[in-house]
Parts: structure tokens; sequence; C-alpha cells
């Protein structure tokens, strides 16, 4: 008996350890991109655009900006949001989830690193929904699949102008269905 508890326990730990350093690589996702900074920016930009269901630009950010406007020395961060009011409509009327406001408007980054690749980082989707019961995991894993269509990139076809500010309006405009600042 006292060997099944201690194996519990060992198991119990091990697979706590193994959470704790597992999750945060599960939940965020990276990859390089194959083109610079501000190609990238442009071309996720236009594909949040062409995906459907909704989605608008909601803004454009440079965290980056005030880093070095405060003396820092960093390399470019930019942040695209994007939100759809087809899935962020039925969280923000939940009382019980609204708290997922947070989240919103769907984030993708853009970055340098010191080996001079850009990177494409973003939440893990899917996932970060089976957390918060059926209803938003269900809404978040369409989330998942859309949002890995804004990522997927074809060399064939030109690159489109960067949207600089605030793509969406900042407010509730957008394009319809969409609605910029959700």
């Amino acid at each position: 008996m006292l060997k099944i508890l201690g194996g519990f326990i060992i198991g119990l730990v091990f697979t706590g350890f193994m959470a704790y350093n597992m999750a945060p690589s599960m939940m965020f996702e990276e990859r390089v991109s194959p083109f610079g900074l501000e190609e990238t920016v442009a071309r996720i930009q236009q594909n949040i655009e062409n995906t459907g269901n909704g989605w608008a630009l909601a803004g454009l950010r440079n965290p980056a900006k005030a880093v070095q406007q405060d003396g820092g020395n960093t390399l470019p961060v930019i942040m695209i949001e994007a939100c759809s009011t087809k899935y962020s409509g039925p969280i923000l009327k939940d009382d019980s989830v609204r708290f997922l406001s947070i989240l919103m408007p769907c984030k993708i980054s853009i970055y340098q690193k010191n080996d001079g690749k850009t990177y494409i980082g973003n939440m893990n989707s899917g996932l970060m929904g089976k957390m918060f019961g059926p209803m938003v995991g269900e809404i978040m894993g369409k989330v998942a699949i859309d949002q890995a269509n804004f990522l997927k990139f074809d060399p064939s076809k030109p690159a489109p102008e960067m949207k600089r500010g605030t793509p969406g309006g900042g407010g509730a405009g957008g394009a319809p269905g969409g609605g910029g600042g959700c």
C-alpha cells in the first residue's frame, strides 16, 4: 500500500513539474517569418481582412517605441490587433466569462531578435479556450482556425502595403460584422 501511495505522490509531483515547465510553450506559439518585419505585418493585416468571419483590424501598436522614447535600446516589436464580433459577442454577453475581455482583441506580435530574424508570436487560442468551458472552447477553437489562416503566407503574391495607425478606426467601426474596437 505504501508503494502505491508513494508512486501516486511521485506521479503527481512529476506531472506538476512537467506542466509547470511545458505550459508556457503550449500556451504561446512562436515561429520565424520568411519575411522582414514590415512585410510580415502587412501580409498578416491583409490575411486578417481576407479571412472573413467578421474579422477587422482593430489596432497596430509599437510597444518598443515607448522603451526607446524612455532612453532604452530595444529591437522592433509591432502588435497587430484584430477582432470579430461574431466571436467576441457571445463571450461579452455572458457574465460568467466576460472577464475574458482581457484577451480581446486578438493580438499577434511581430518582432525581431538579436539573430536578425523576424518572429511571429501569438497565443494558442484553441488550448486557452478549452480551459474556460464548452462555449468559450468552441468559440476559441474557431478563432484558432482563423488565426492559423492569418499566418499563412503566399510568397508568390506581392507584398501589400502595411497599414499604419489604427486600421479599424479605433472605435466600433470597421468591417461589417467586425468592429475595430472590440
